[in-house]
């Protein structure tokens, strides 16, 4: 295990050295300590490592994160996971606006709570958050999962694509083309997993399942008022 100390190394080398790990290397754990806030903090990692950033972080922590398994101790500033394609993002405190936006695979975890706009135009990531969303998360989310054990606040999926929104709690108001749909059997089943792999403390039947009405797909003028 290899630990960096943010209070003696600049962020660009702490970057550089994570980012220049590879699957034949031997240092496959490491450890950041005294993070003090940073942005931009272990991204663009490419290689089947596990990082634990002991503290809270700043703007973009993890962002386009492949392969690696990242875990924060604290909380995150906003974009945490932004454009992640593989891997795993835990977070073990809350994280800002629009964690996970645009993310094409991999699980960020959040056990706390999430901001604004989470999982925006998110294009595959899974996301599960422990607490609860704030206004307008999943804006535009095109494909992925997004599950939700507390509460979401307005404007839920507003403008979503073929992306599935799981909500134990309650939803304050759904967005554009966003509607409840019926929890089958293989929900059930994806749901039973990810809660597993998320450490959830939570039961599949207690979920809504939500996702587009397919109303604006395409310019209709009976639904002009919609758009």
């Amino acid at each position: 295990m290899q630990t960096i100390d943010m209070a003696s190394t600049e962020l660009r080398q702490l970057n550089s050295t994570l980012q220049a790990q590879s699957t034949k290397t031997d240092d496959a754990e490491w450890v950041i300590e005294n993070t003090r806030g940073a942005h931009a903090l272990a991204v663009g990692l490419d290689a089947p490592i596990k990082v634990t950033v002991k503290g809270s972080t700043g703007y973009y922590c993890a962002g386009m994160n492949k392969r690696a398994d990242i875990y924060v101790t604290g909380s995150v500033g906003p974009g945490v996971a932004e454009n992640m394609i593989s891997g795993s993002v835990t977070v073990d405190g809350d994280a800002s606006q629009y964690a996970g936006a645009t993310g094409h695979g991999g699980l960020l975890n959040i056990r706390g709570n999430a901001s604004s706009r989470c999982g925006i135009s998110m294009k595959g990531i899974d996301i599960v958050v422990h607490g609860n969303v704030g206004h307008m998360s999943a804006f535009m989310a095109q494909s992925g999962n997004l599950v939700i054990l507390g509460d979401a606040g307005d404007a839920l999926g507003d403008s979503l694509y073929e992306a599935r929104l799981f909500v134990r709690g309650k939803v304050k108001s759904l967005g554009a083309d966003c509607i409840e749909k019926e929890m089958r059997p293989e929900h059930l089943e994806f749901l039973a997993d990810i809660l597993k792999r998320a450490g959830a403390d939570a039961k599949p039947e207690e979920f809504k399942r939500y996702g587009s009405a397919r109303k604006l797909y395409n310019f209709n003028v009976d639904h002009a008022d919609e758009y």
